[in-house]
């Protein structure tokens, strides 16, 4: 378990994806985290003393359960302050990251955290979820955006059955993959590394659509 910030850059700095360049990517959104959190509340004020254990490894812990090069495109539903999509187009700057975030001031942050970071290869959907143009995705994220359930209801239109799912679900997560019904799928939870109350939910939908008829 990591539990200092120390702790958080070393667990980030053997991290295969964190090079220099990616360290000084990461380096630039804590900075311009901290500055915009004054003007808009994207994240507790409180976990900015941790950000680096409670917002930049928490997010980067995803990308051990995706294979390096199969992870393109990348969808994060629901990104908000850019927890986990903008650390994780910090850390594979070649992956295509796709965030969902229909908020516009939150919309306005990403683009202008995105620019400001160099990710080229990542883009804002600026719009509500249900209105993203279908596509077929290797990896779908999503992190406190919406009961399980709900959310596969309205995102697995872009899952195939190699899709990648992860779900960092808080003190939940067992419980709603226990509460899952109708859903044909190979979830399980694994442990996050930064919460020790903490699950993420992690897997596939057997199939296009995952219902079952």
């Amino acid at each position: 378990m990591i539990s200092t910030e120390d702790e958080a850059r070393d667990w980030l700095r053997a991290l295969p994806e964190c090079d220099q360049a990616a360290e000084e990517r990461l380096e630039i959104l804590v900075r311009m985290l901290a500055e915009e959190n004054t003007r808009q509340n994207l994240v507790s004020a409180a976990s900015l003393d941790q950000v680096w254990l409670r917002h930049i490894v928490d997010s980067a812990q995803l990308l051990p359960h995706v294979p390096r090069g199969t992870s393109s495109p990348w969808i994060d539903l629901g990104t908000g302050a850019g927890f986990p999509g903008l650390v994780i187009a910090a850390l594979r700057p070649e992956c295509e990251v796709l965030m969902v975030e229909s908020r516009a001031r939150r919309i306005e942050w990403l683009d202008r955290a995105r620019m400001a970071m160099g990710l080229d290869q990542a883009r804002v959907l600026g719009q509500r979820l249900e209105l993203v143009e279908t596509r077929e995705a290797r990896v779908i994220s999503a992190r406190a955006f919406a009961p399980l359930e709900k959310l596969l209801t309205l995102s697995s239109r872009f899952s195939t059955s190699d899709t990648v799912w992860l779900l960092p679900k808080g003190r939940s997560a067992q419980q709603e993959l226990d509460d899952l019904r109708k859903w044909r799928h190979v979830f399980h939870v694994e442990q996050s590394l930064t919460d020790p109350q903490a699950g993420i939910i992690v897997g596939t939908l057997a199939g296009g659509k995952g219902k079952t008829k």
